[in-house]
């Protein structure tokens, strides 16, 4: 295929593949009523068409391109993953970008590559995805978990300078559920400090702060694009950064540690994208935009009916915020409006109404991840006894605020929001319903 067709047909794709996300609007019913007997107590539920499927594949426009590198017999990494790290560099406004198997490995790689190790201490959020703990645990440092701002679900600057000692050598913020943090007091920290700063953008592609892109606020941002991501791939994973010399030792560690650029060799892995991955995420970056703007506008209008509902509160963004990622659309649930039903029942009195949810994470500073990995031979070596005492690391590193989130959140997938302000009435009106019989729903249990 010539670079004209490959354009063309890359371009018929992206606007495809936003049909097929507006097409929602001709099959979703136009009566709500949310008054009705809940769908959990045996009445008809108030969504009883599909949610835009995810991930969204178009035969004739997305296969040609995955088909060219299949038949090229080049598979392992070539052209392809090259324009495609060229591409997301240019999107995300880096000056380079890296791709890996998958986001874990992208942060792996980033701390890693960023003189982080035994001894080191990194300042996280514990309410994230297990793989942030798991970069940081990998390098041999010792993780310190800053509590979170409930109303935001993310990192608190404030709690982050009550955690720094001499040891302290980066902070890792993660943007979780796509909702950008508040990178400039963040920075402010790190440069006071002179630590590295590694964002974790897994769940924040094309989210913004003053027009700039997360993941280019710090020394580096890693993404994921794994299949349920914004942008998926079925796993892969990328590393972003304007430091020549660190991205250069970012390629050498992915390629088995041989010498690259400025990079001498080193201990390294093999964590190379394949050419038909790449060829996926070409044809999936073109949607991305126009996605994204749309997760924005139905998140704005959802945010805005789900206040005018007692006991819902819904995220707020942090100042500066121009654009979320909205890879997961949270909010609290407070029971004491809801008759003292528990986030269990109306998770599933939700789901019942046809709307998908879930309740989020749960502490990531007392897995049990951590206890073992203090028993292995290595952090035995690097620290002292009293340093790996569970116990020990659990009394310095409570997280009350996080606690509470944990109880009281529940999410939206990001599918959910790529579908018509209609949907959003239902997803608002399913709550009422809930609410208006919350006592009943309480009383038959389960």
């Amino acid at each position: 295929m010539n670079n004209k067709g490959r354009r063309s047909f890359i371009k018929k794709s992206a606007v495809i593949g936003l049909g097929a996300t507006l097409s929602f609007d001709k099959v979703l019913p136009t009566v709500l009523n949310a008054g009705a007997t809940p769908a959990v107590l045996g009445g008809t539920p108030l969504v009883n068409a599909p949610w835009p499927k995810w991930p969204i594949w178009n035969k004739e426009t997305d296969e040609p391109l995955v088909l060219e590198a299949l038949r090229s017999g080049v598979w392992s990494r070539a052209e392809k993953v090259t324009l495609f790290e060229k591409k997301w560099a240019a999107l995300i406004g880096a000056k380079r970008a890296l791709t890996t198997v998958n986001g874990t490995n992208a942060l792996i790689t980033a701390v890693a590559q960023s003189d982080i190790g035994g001894g080191d201490e990194v300042i996280l959020p514990p309410y994230t995805f297990i793989a942030t703990l798991t970069a940081v645990l990998n390098a041999g440092a010792m993780p310190v978990f800053a509590d979170i701002n409930p109303d935001t679900f993310l990192i608190d600057p404030e709690a982050i300078k009550k955690k720094i000692t001499p040891r302290t050598r980066a902070i890792l913020p993660v943007h979780i559920c796509g909702l950008p943090a508040d990178m400039g007091s963040i920075m402010q920290i790190a440069k006071q400090h002179d630590l590295v700063v590694i964002e974790d953008a897994c769940q924040a592609w094309l989210a913004e702060i003053n027009n700039k892109k997360v993941g280019t606020f710090g020394h580096a941002g890693c993404f994921s694009f794994q299949n349920s991501k914004n942008l998926p791939i079925g796993e892969g994973g990328a590393i972003v950064s304007d430091d020549e010399a660190f991205m250069d030792r970012c390629v050498s560690y992915h390629n088995l540690g041989l010498p690259y650029g400025t990079a001498s060799a080193r201990p390294g892995s093999k964590l190379r994208l394949t050419e038909y991955q790449a060829a996926i995420g070409m044809v999936q970056m073109e949607r991305l935009l126009p996605q994204t703007a749309t997760r924005n506008e139905n998140a704005g209008y959802l945010r805005q009916q789900m206040k005018q509902i007692k006991g819902i509160v819904p995220h707020t963004l942090n100042a500066g915020v121009t654009k979320a990622a909205y890879h997961l659309f949270p909010f609290r649930y407070d029971k004491r409006h809801f008759a003292d039903l528990s986030k269990a029942q109306f998770i599933k009195a939700l789901q019942a109404e046809g709307v998908p949810c879930s309740g989020g994470y749960t502490p990531l500073n007392t897995v049990e991840n951590l206890g073992n990995t203090f028993e292995t031979k290595n952090y035995k070596k690097m620290y002292s006894a009293p340093e790996l005492s569970y116990e020990r690391f659990k009394e310095h590193n409570q997280c009350p605020r996080n606690e509470q989130l944990c109880q009281e959140a529940v999410w939206l997938p990001q599918n959910v929001l790529l579908a018509n302000r209609e949907s959003m009435d239902m997803i608002v009106s399913a709550i009422q319903r809930i609410q208006k019989n919350a006592a009943a729903i309480g009383k038959k249990g389960g």
